[in-house]
């Protein structure tokens, strides 16, 4: 079957479309694109000597630069900070899984303020924000949603074996099979969509989070052809970053095909620093994803809107953070936040508008939660002021004489660190009486009935691959909210539904496109186990069980969920990865 979106695409001329030379909208266009593990030296005009990216060149040509723009060093929290304006610790998605990626409810998201402001928005990738309800994109203000869970396509919340090529996304709360590569998918998707706003001559916010060039470095092998001298893992992200950098060059050309070019807002930038490229360059820079040095944090940030009377393409050095794109945009579009909203980002507008604008003397401090201890310590942060870094609140660095951050000048400089340690107090203490609460997933709601709970939503505990899934033996507990009190029932499962794999079962190996998935192995399990809120159940698991399910009774309000895997001992082998609940009268 053909979708709608390769049909629009098809048969644009047989529809009024807006065409070049069209009237634009009074509103621009709003497209961000948002590339995953990509760093600031993974560009060919930032210097990189083996990375080609000649659309990205362009686009540097043609926008105005921000070169001290910072985000977290990992993807959720700086898409968190993205879409609220918010700090990570004060949002709550401060890690990458361990209950600790949903966004707080009470910070409104950019979606839905620039709906609010007459936008049609839509959201084509990563969200990494929440993938249950009350945190999907669908739930936070995106109108239109393609989408895959958690941190990578291949992640345990995602579609068993999805492997970069032909896989299962969700597309409006419904899962649907998306023929191609990812990336190829995620922009054509984008343009068809972004073509039907323009039929309508409404104004559209895009929202474009990549998969790649995230790993698993799957890529189709045509691109890494010019990269085959490098080491393998570098030869296919930067393959990765060739066919993002290809698709960039579509979309730009299809802006300008179809009218859109000059009234659009394009932004492109990245989620962290370089997870793969550093070994051939990092443009002088320390650390990498992850790193609390300005590699892991500093990334490319371009921006361009030829209808905006902007100031001319180029280089701004002012310190910038991703917290300001919010309120930059909502200023930019003429939305107003609502009241209530308070961000820890500031408006570059005047910046982008005129070239002697200046932003107030302000320290920033980038802090997340941390993958293999998620409870967020007092100190394990950076503070930017002007050309200094404190980082972890024992190393000082002066990148105006030491760029590369060779050299600790705490001891030298004793009153710029007493400066911004005070800075970073003040701050810590701000986010402090809330840095371990935890947002739940409801259940019992007709947005999402039966719910799939994943190992990335245990509190404080990692595993969010499918490859952990296949071979480690791990236990967590769920945080849930009961929105309607009732029957639930809960089906445990080590492995998906959509696997049909019995709880006993291994799972052979899965030969992908472009890359293999081990097999997993077979767990002994003679019994499961549930407790909730204090209810527990029992049953034994024969081989041929799929799941194992129990009926409970709950009130409305908070509770905790955990289960177990045993053996014919009764020893714990591990929880049951996969628990699907299911209220028997679900609400609104």
């Amino acid at each position: 079957m053909i979708r709608l979106s390769a049909l629009l695409l098809l048969v644009g001329g047989a529809v009024a479309l807006a065409q070049p030379g069209a009237a634009a909208p009074a509103k621009p266009n709003v497209l961000l694109v948002l590339v995953d593990d990509q760093g600031y030296g993974d560009l060919g005009v930032h210097g990189n000597p083996v990375v080609k990216t000649p659309h990205l060149d362009r686009l540097h040509a043609e926008s105005i630069r921000f070169t001290d723009f910072h985000v977290a060093p990992m993807c959720t929290p700086t898409r968190g900070q993205l879409m609220t304006g918010v700090d990570a610790l004060r949002n709550g998605a401060m890690n990458v899984s361990s209950g600790r990626t949903h966004l707080r409810r009470e910070f409104p998201t950019m979606p839905e303020m620039l709906a609010a402001g007459g936008y049609r928005t839509g959201i084509f990738g990563k969200w990494h924000l929440g993938d249950n309800y009350p945190y999907r994109p669908q739930d936070r203000g995106f109108q239109e949603s393609i989408w895959y869970p958690s941190s990578s396509i291949p992640s345990a919340a995602g579609y068993f074996n999805n492997d970069y090529f032909d896989d299962v996304y969700q597309h409006n709360g419904v899962a649907q099979t998306f023929e191609g590569y990812t990336t190829d998918i995620f922009f054509r998707e984008a343009q068809a969509w972004m073509k039907q706003q323009a039929a309508r001559h409404e104004p559209f916010f895009c929202y474009l989070p990549l998969a790649a060039a995230h790993g698993p470095l799957f890529v189709p092998d045509r691109y890494r052809t010019p990269y085959r001298t490098q080491k393998p893992a570098i030869a296919s992200f930067f393959a990765m970053i060739a066919n993002i950098d290809e698709n960039l060059g579509r979309l730009d050309a299809f802006l300008r095909a179809n009218g859109l070019h000059e009234n659009t807002i394009l932004i492109f930038m990245t989620d962290n620093g370089t997870a793969t490229g550093d070994p051939v360059f990092n443009a002088g820079m320390r650390g990498k994803k992850i790193s609390l040095h300005e590699g892991g944090h500093r990334v490319p940030f371009f921006i361009r809107w030829p209808a905006g009377k902007l100031r001319a393409a180029g280089d701004v050095t002012a310190l910038t953070q991703v917290q300001d794109v919010l309120p930059t945009l909502l200023e930019l579009c003429g939305a107003p936040p609502p009241a209530t909203a308070k961000f820890d980002g500031t408006s570059l507008a005047g910046l982008l508008r005129d070239p002697a604008a200046t932003l107030p003397d302000r320290k920033l401090t980038i802090q997340f939660s941390r993958m293999n201890d998620p409870r967020p310590k007092p100190g394990d942060a950076v503070v930017l002021w002007r050309r200094w870094r404190l980082v972890a609140d024992q190393e000082l660095y002066d990148l105006g004489t030491d760029p590369a951050q060779a050299h600790n000048v705490i001891a030298q400089f004793p009153e710029v660190a007493n400066a911004l340690r005070a800075h970073y107090t003040n701050w810590w203490t701000g986010v402090a009486p809330r840095v371990h609460e935890i947002s739940p997933i409801h259940l019992g709601s007709t947005h999402e009935n039966p719910t799939q709970l994943s190992p990335c939503d245990w509190v404080d505990v990692f595993l969010d691959q499918q490859a952990q899934v296949r071979r480690t033996k791990k236990n967590g507990a769920w945080a849930l909210f009961i929105e309607h009190a009732g029957e639930y029932e809960f089906s445990l499962r080590r492995w998906p539904v959509e696997t049909d794999a019995p709880i006993t079962a291994a799972m052979p190996a899965y030969q992908g496109v472009d890359g293999t998935f081990a097999a997993g192995d077979a767990f002994p399990v003679a019994s499961a186990e549930l407790n909730i809120g204090g209810q527990s159940r029992q049953q034994a698991v024969g081989p041929a069980d799929r799941a194992v399910t129990f009926s409970v009774t709950l009130p409305r309000g908070p509770v905790t969920l955990q289960t177990w895997f045993r053996d014919a001992a009764g020893r714990e082998i591990a929880g049951a990865y996969y628990v699907y609940a299911r209220a028997l009268q679900p609400g609104t």
